[in-house]
């Protein structure tokens, strides 16, 4: 896959990436929602972010709010009778099933497109509690030791303006060896992230904290929003 030019472009009959270029060089990044889809939180955000008019600063970034259309029509995490998109990696073009064959076209555009950071947008049913295994809601998930800086620097931020205890974040190691996150990061050598928020939370209040996230996100690897 050639690097995508600036502007809307389709990865699959209904996946949509969306590619924004700063005036100003800089990193890549890319965000991804609805991989899971009974996730929808991250989706909302996403769309919001673009409807807003979201631009970045430096550098280049992709965004594809809806990651496996097929889940989020039906709101399940897969389809029935279906493959774990999040499980399907690194893929397989001629598959016979469409998650292994979309698994392989989301990997091959993170190969061209070379990003610094990529995060994917998830929610879960189970707050996180280190007793607890596994539990996710309100974490920044990574597989690789030690956890990057930029994760903790975003953690940090996020609890100093949450007046809530009940939504404080955390940073949490939990390495899935077939995860898109853990193949994308092993092939480009990337930060690569799961966002978690809690799926006990109000919809609304989810869709601000992943937008929040997101801003924090980008700003942090040097891409920031205009």
């Amino acid at each position: 896959m050639s690097r995508l030019a600036p502007g809307h472009h389709t990865l699959w009959p209904t996946v949509h990436a969306t590619v924004l270029d700063a005036r100003e060089p800089g990193p890549t990044a890319l965000v991804q929602a609805g991989i899971h889809g009974d996730e929808i939180a991250g989706v909302h955000a996403l769309q919001e972010l673009l409807e807003e008019g979201l631009r970045p600063r430096r550098g280049r970034l992709v965004v594809i709010p809806v990651m496996n259309p097929p889940a989020y029509r039906a709101r399940t995490r897969a389809v029935e009778g279906g493959l774990d998109l999040n499980r399907s990696f690194p893929g397989d073009p001629a598959g016979e099933r469409y998650e292994t064959r979309l698994a392989a076209t989301y990997l091959a555009l993170c190969e061209s497109e070379r990003p610094a950071l990529v995060a994917t947008l998830h929610e879960s049913r189970k707050r996180y509690d280190p007793a607890v295994v596994p539990s996710f809601g309100q974490t920044l998930v990574y597989g690789v030791d030690p956890c990057p800086p930029l994760l903790q620097q975003v953690v940090d931020g996020m609890n100093e303006v949450i007046p809530d205890p009940e939504e404080r974040w955390a940073t949490l190691y939990y390495p899935v060896a077939t995860s898109s996150t853990e193949i994308i990061v092993d092939r480009i050598g990337c930060i690569g992230v799961c966002v978690e928020t809690w799926s006990g939370f109000p919809e609304r209040r989810r869709i601000d904290m992943h937008r929040d996230v997101v801003l924090r996100l980008l700003e942090g690897v040097g891409v920031g929003v205009a």
